[in-house]
């Protein structure tokens, strides 16, 4: 796979956590995730191995919204 393929597939993984995690909080605005997410995202920047990152977004945003929202989320 090449590297403009892998940035794709990582980008569409990105935008696929946005909705997922959006779905699962459904009293956060979308933008705030999506602000969440980048922003963990920016952290991998550097990172070689890629094909793991929007899990790894994905679940880091969701702890980070567990403890803001509390008890009332999934």
């Amino acid at each position: 796979m090449g590297k403009t393929e892998s940035t794709k597939l990582e980008s569409d993984g990105i935008e696929q956590a946005v909705g997922r995690i959006a779905d699962h909080f459904p009293e956060v605005p979308r933008g705030e995730i999506e602000r969440l997410v980048h922003e963990e995202h920016e952290g991998f920047a550097g990172h070689p191995v890629r094909d793991y990152v929007p899990v790894l977004v994905e679940h880091a945003v969701r702890d980070r919204l567990r403890g803001r929202v509390g008890s009332s989320s999934r």
